[in-house]
């Protein structure tokens, strides 16, 4: 938040932070709001999407209420199989438990899959297996992806957006022996030039949503032949790295102060 607040008081603009489920705060007093790091909201999703909507009845909402509902269900991703966007194959699990671990392992033909909470982020309650492996204790509906080795040769490329404009990119990386690329788990990121075909990948996605978000973070995976995956689709919380987009704050406050005109 730091970070923004020049670009945003260059524009006569002043950011004040709140946490999301502060029953006491008088969100009209606000004339916007935007969802900020809020890295708890999966173990209470009704809860902060009843927030977000309270919220949007009194103020403008960033992102809004809607497409945070749409976003915050990984099952979004089956609204992409017909659009030309490439698709991790996935076997959805809502009803964990080893029998549908081990189907799920034929019928992705694989040895070795990625499970994750189907309402979740930041690899919370991820598993990395292969074949035959002890299935762990699964809580949430999950789901099951081949994994992709290139996250560990290549890492993870993430494009920021801003208003339906690209903004900046990043490759970001595991640390050695692991394959989350998070930062709490030893990840690294890397600014990068992204080509106009990378681009084009991510732009893809976003046509398919059915208003501009405010701000958008595309993850993608390279496959075997070089083609780009979508991994995720975040329009909820992502950090939205602004040291490697330095850029960022400038275009946040100029895309806000658009909106609120």
């Amino acid at each position: 938040m730091d970070s923004f607040r020049p670009a945003f008081e260059d524009l006569d603009l002043h950011l004040t932070e709140i946490c999301w489920d502060d029953a006491d705060v008088d969100w009209s007093r606000f004339d916007a709001v935007i969802i900020g790091t809020t890295w708890d909201y999966w173990d209470r999703s009704e809860l902060f999407l009843e927030t977000l909507r309270q919220i949007e009845s009194q103020t403008r909402l960033f992102n809004s209420s809607e497409l945070v509902r749409w976003n915050s269900d990984k099952k979004y991703l089956l609204e992409f199989a017909n659009r030309d966007v490439k698709l991790i194959p996935t076997v959805w699990i809502d009803e964990p438990n080893p029998m549908a671990v081990e189907k799920a392992f034929a019928s992705l033909g694989c040895e070795e899959i990625v499970l994750k909470r189907q309402i979740g982020a930041g690899a919370k309650g991820q598993h990395l297996l292969r074949v035959g492996e002890d299935v762990p204790k699964l809580m949430h509906p999950m789901m099951a992806q081949p994994f992709f080795q290139s996250i560990q040769r290549t890492g993870e490329l993430s494009m920021i957006f801003v208003d339906g404009e690209f903004c900046h990119g990043l490759i970001k990386r595991a640390a050695q022996g692991d394959y989350r690329i998070q930062s709490a788990y030893g990840g690294t990121e890397e600014a990068v030039s992204v080509s106009e075909a990378d681009q084009a990948a991510a732009r893809q996605v976003l046509a398919g949503l059915t208003e501009i978000p405010l701000y958008a973070r595309v993850d993608m995976i390279w496959g075997d032949s070089g083609e780009l995956f979508l991994m995720e689709l975040e329009v909820i919380e992502p950090y939205l790295y602004p040291l490697e987009g330095p850029q960022l704050g400038q275009r946040m406050a100029a895309a806000i102060a658009e909106r609120l005109t």
